[in-house]
Order: structure tokens, then sequence, then C-alpha cells
């Protein structure tokens, strides 16, 4: 997929996932100028699309002060808009199909999704699922709710509707709503820390993007980067990540996601540290990662000494810290706290100011597995055998 502007291909952006970034950012956002500039634009987009109770929750969460006028004037264009559908609703009723008056209900749904009315908006789609019939449609319907899930960090709605969308899709959704799925599903996994099922998606994607309603398609490929160095093992990063056309393109014109990549796949890690170190402050300000922050820093400088540790049977300290950019002191803090958290398979030793490797071979850690397996099952099957005692 080119880079170039293919927003048409995407759906309506409604719910606008970009406004749940910027209310994010005018809540979290360290930087007062930051603040004022995001609130400034959602304050633009409720005044555009009339959302009054956006606005309302909009007040309350950031302590700003409800303007009487302003509420008042939002609440009448609502108050309009919905009696033209209730209008529109009678007549239909009396002199057109079931295809018109579904559309009349998704219209009314739509706009109760656009102006921020979380619980009103779900059940008018429902209402509106209720009375469709092709498969496509209902999809459609399904995807809104998704959205909503994302936009209000609603998990659980997101998690439900993805399953319905699931099992639509396998009586019979075409091949773009079957892609569609498939990065809706990435996001929901990314907000979730399941990295592995969202690097998945992504990657299937990559090439037939077309969710333009979620994010914009350099954005997409920041994610796919991300979500696939910390759950894809080397290989699979070489092939499907490194030498990927679509991904390379995006890279030429993100230099510092490109370094953050390459930096790591070419063994570069004092380049790496400071790529990772950039980049932490994008991912602390983005609305789905920020939750992960510190656990993807942590997991990333973890693979970066695995990587490197795997190459040697030993290493000395003051070599590590100059391949890292650090100093001693903090490669041995470092490693002394992943090695007794049993996340590196390693010892240090001061005397030497050595660091020795002592990776398990794939057969012992099985057999580690299954006594440890069997321990437990053993375990239980005595406390049943108590019980039947009984």
């Amino acid at each position: 997929m080119p880079i170039e502007n293919l927003e048409e291909e995407g759906l309506a952006k409604n719910p606008n996932l970009e406004l749940s970034q910027l209310r994010f950012l005018a809540r979290t956002s360290p930087d007062p100028e930051i603040r004022q500039n995001c609130i400034d634009q959602l304050m633009q987009a409720v005044t555009k699309n009339s959302m009054a109770p956006f606005y309302t929750e909009l007040c309350e969460e950031l302590d700003l002060q409800i303007d009487p006028d302003l509420l008042s004037k939002l609440r009448e264009a609502n108050k309009t808009r919905f009696e033209e559908l209730e209008s529109e609703l009678k007549e239909a009723e009396v002199s057109s199909g079931e295809s018109e008056i579904r559309e009349i209900y998704l219209q009314k749904s739509e706009y109760l999704c656009l102006i921020g009315d979380k619980e009103a908006a779900i059940t008018a789609f429902r209402q509106t699922y209720e009375k469709t019939v092709p498969i496509g449609q209902k999809l459609d319907v399904v995807f809104h709710l998704i959205r909503m899930g994302l936009f209000y960090l609603d998990y659980d709605l997101a998690k439900r509707n993805i399953a319905k969308a699931k099992t639509l899709i396998e009586e019979g959704g075409d091949w773009d709503r079957r892609n569609r799925l498939k990065v809706y599903e990435a996001i929901y996994c990314m907000s979730i820390r399941n990295f592995l099922e969202a690097a998945n998606n992504l990657l299937d994607t990559v090439s037939t993007f077309t969710s333009y309603e979620l994010m914009p398609y350099p954005r997409f490929i920041w994610y796919t980067v991300i979500c696939s160095l910390i759950a894809l093992k080397r290989v699979v990063i070489n092939k499907k990540v490194v030498k990927c056309p679509e991904i390379l393109e995006v890279l030429h014109s993100n230099h510092q996601l490109s370094d953050y990549l390459m930096s790591l796949y070419n063994c570069d890690y004092a380049q790496f540290f400071k790529s990772l170190a950039l980049l932490e402050g994008d991912m602390t300000a983005d609305i789905y990662l920020s939750p992960h922050c510190r656990y993807l820093i942590r997991e990333m400088r973890i693979i970066a000494y695995t990587q490197l540790l795997h190459s040697y049977q030993s290493l000395t300290i003051p070599y590590m810290g100059r391949a890292f950019g650090v100093t001693e002191t903090f490669i041995d803090g470092e490693l002394s706290t992943f090695i007794s958290a049993g996340r590196l398979d390693c010892k240090i030793d001061k005397v030497g100011g050595v660091v020795e490797t002592n990776w398990p071979d794939s057969k012992s850690k099985q057999y580690e597995e299954v006594i440890k397996k069997g321990d437990v099952l053993l375990n239980r099957l005595q406390k049943l055998r108590r019980v039947v005692n009984l």
C-alpha cells in the first residue's frame, strides 16, 4: 500500500479516534502548550459537530468551565436533528420499505455516535443491527461498535463485537471486511498487551490496509514495527519487517523509527538505546501504548541484552558498557536486576568483571517444564482423591 492519501478507501471517521487521542493528551501531557492546543482542537470539533454530550464529558474530565450559552446552542442543534430523524422515520414507516426504515435507524445511530452520546448510540446501533439482513451491512454496524470501544477504551465492548464480527465473517464476509477486522483486532490486542497477536494481524494487512477510519497508514506502520520487534523472533522480523517494501517505504520518511528497527537488527546497541529513549516519549503520548510503555521499554532492553549475550560465552562488563553506550555501573545494575528476576540466563563474576552466559539447551528446558507440570498434576490428583474419599 503506497503512502499517498487513500483515505477515501476507509469508512467514515465516526467516532473520530483522533479526538480520543487529543483528549488523552489534553489530560496527560506535561506540556501546558500541548494541552491547550489539544483542548482548542477538541473545542473546534465540538462546535463543528454540535457534540453536546461529548462537551459535558470533556469539561468534567479536564476540569473546564462549561459555557452555558454554547451548551444550550449545541443541545438545540441536537434536538433539531433528532426531530428531523423522528419525522423521517414516521414517514418511512407509513410509505417506505424495511430498507428505508433501517437506513433512518442507522442515521440516528451514527448521529448519536458523532455527538458522543455513548450509551444511546450503543442502544441505537443494536436496534439497527436487528433490522439489518445483509451480512456486509451487519458487519459495518459491528465495526461501528468496535470503534466506539476503542474510542472510549471500553475493551469489553470491543472484545464482544470483535467476536461477533468473526462469526459474521465466517458466515460470508467479503475480503475487504475480513482484512479490516484484522486491523481492528490488532489495535484491540495491542491495547491489552497481546503484542504477538497484534503483530501477526498488522503484518497480515500491511499490503492491503484500508482502515483509514482508525489511523493514517504511517501510524499503522509505526504500530506494526513496535509490536513486531517485541513479539517476533529475529528471523521473522528479517523476512516480514526488514525486507517488507511497504514498511521500508514508510521508514524512508521516518528516520527515528528506521533507526529503532535497523539499529537492533544490525546489532548497533548504542544507537538502539538512543532510539529507544526517543521512542519512549512517543509511546507515552499514545493512548493505546502509554499504559504499557514501561513494560515495552524493559522488554526491549532485555531483548537487546539477550541478542548480544547469545553470541558469546562470556563478555566483560566494560565491553558491554561500551557496546550499549552506558556506564559499567548501569550495565551491572541492569543485568543484576534481570538475572535475579530470571529474565537473563547468565551470571556476573564480580571479581573478574565478566558476564558468563549459561543458556539451557531446549531439551533441558522441556524436561524441566514436564517435571513442573507433572508435579502440578500429581498435586491436583491427590487433592481430588481426598475429595472422593470423603
